[in-house]
């Protein structure tokens, strides 16, 4: 499998390069030069299948040429530890828990897939590995927690200061060793801009080996498509049609839901579930991409300006706007309406939701689309405990939650951050002065 960039489809990369590159050279963001179709009777015997095992299906195309089978199996073994349960609140309305990894967030997924793969590519190149991470919560602590002590590989996380909970920034600031992390005097649209420019500065990437680990590396992506399998697999009726709604801020969540369509898995429609940070829907509407500054929100993982992940689905679809739009809706939700839903979803079900989950649940009883797909298997992803957000949680059910014993011990760490302004000259200075 070849990688080619979004902006120019002559630039062909092997997955390796792909990986270690992040971006392709013209700046645009890396995808699969084809996307395979599994045939129907495969998606027909999911109900049969483990994880590990739809995992190294829909897996293996992809990473075929640069590991064996055998790797491939190892990697997923290793990463994908922890349980992936559909909860099903009524007959057709369903809660994917993505939040049962070492970090309690979905975002376990990409960074324990990408820790297997570069812990091989670092042994394999004999070089140190630097990866950095630009993350608004979830990204940086299940990057932190899965590269931690992996021999030849150095994470430096960069996060908004004041944008994060305070339990996400714990676990950002509980590591250290191979892992540093940065506070940001700016928003995670600003971390963002000084990972990209990083990329493409080619003095500092003669000086150092670097990457991403955020969802701008396709090696994030790749896994983000399994759990759609997952649940399309626990289905009782699988046959009826089936609604994703997908808490969505940088839309690389989205984005690999839309591979695994596009590999044949019967989705019927997607929804982009946003916070007011709500350019995605804005485009969607208009088709003109007007990014703004990012506010913050009680669902900050989501709160993203300038989605960087746009630039990938526009591709997906050949810049097909009108076949964007009748496969992805989007619905945005204040955080009044975050509040009420939780507490809502609470009291009818007992079943806590937080404030990213919260807004998934929001966005399916949109009245539009429930009359356009009324008979549908309605799935929110929950890509975050609860636990994590105990002070929202505290604002709409009026009590804290119990913090799971994984979380406890990283709360228990002591913690380590250096502060840095959003200018990229002093990143820049940072990311030199590090030794190599």
């Amino acid at each position: 499998m070849l990688y080619v960039s979004t902006r120019n489809k002559n630039q062909q990369f092997p997955f390796s390069r792909a990986v270690l590159s992040g971006l392709a050279p013209d700046g645009g963001l890396l995808l699969p030069q084809t996307i395979p179709f599994l045939p129907t009777t495969w998606y027909q015997e999911l109900p049969k299948l483990t994880f590990h095992q739809i995992a190294q299906t829909m897996l293996t195309p992809y990473l075929q040429g640069e590991f064996s089978e055998e790797t491939i199996a190892t990697i997923i073994t290793e990463a994908f530890t922890f349980p992936v349960p559909l909860i099903s609140l009524t007959e057709r309305l369903h809660i994917l828990e993505l939040f049962h990894g070492p970090t309690l967030a979905f975002k376990d997924f990409g960074a324990r897939f990408m820790a297997q793969v570069f812990k091989r590519l670092a042994q394999q190149l004999g070089r140190e590995i630097t990866i950095l991470v630009a993350t608004s919560g979830d990204t940086g602590s299940a990057v932190a927690h899965g590269f931690w002590r992996q021999e030849g590989i150095r994470v430096i996380l960069l996060y908004p200061a004041g944008m994060v909970s305070t339990t996400q920034e714990h676990q950002l600031t509980g590591y250290g060793e191979n892992i540093t992390a940065l506070r940001v005097q700016g928003t995670f649209d600003d971390c963002q801009r000084l990972v990209k420019t990083a990329f493409q500065d080619k003095e500092l990437r003669q000086h150092r080996l670097m990457t991403s680990a955020n969802s701008i590396n396709i090696a994030r992506l790749l896994p983000q498509m399994l759990y759609y399998a997952a649940a399309v697999a626990q289905l009782a009726t699988p046959n009826f049609p089936v609604v994703m709604a997908v808490p969505s801020g940088n839309l690389g969540n989205l984005t690999g839901g839309i591979i695994a369509w596009k590999m044949g898995l019967p989705i019927t429609h997607f929804i982009a579930a946003l916070n007011t940070n709500d350019v995605f829907k804005e485009y969607l509407t208009t088709g003109r991409f007007s990014p703004r500054e990012a506010r913050p929100t009680l669902s900050n993982a989501m709160d993203v300006g300038h989605p960087s992940n746009l630039e990938r689905l526009r591709s997906l679809f050949n810049e097909n706007h009108y076949h964007l739009q009748e496969t992805v809706s989007a619905i945005s939700a204040t955080d009044a309406q975050t509040l009420q839903t939780i507490r809502q979803v609470y009291q009818e079900y007992g079943y806590l939701l937080d404030p990213h989950g919260a807004v998934g649940w929001f966005a399916t009883q949109d009245i539009y689309l429930r009359n356009r797909f009324g008979d549908a298997h309605w799935v929110v992803l929950a890509t975050a405990h609860p636990a994590k957000f105990n002070p929202v949680m505290q604002q709409a059910i009026g009590k804290e939650i119990s913090i799971p014993l994984r979380l406890q011990r990283i709360l228990q760490r002591p913690t380590s951050v250096i502060s840095i302004s959003a200018t990229y000259t002093h990143f820049r200075e940072f990311l030199f002065d590090l030794p190599s």
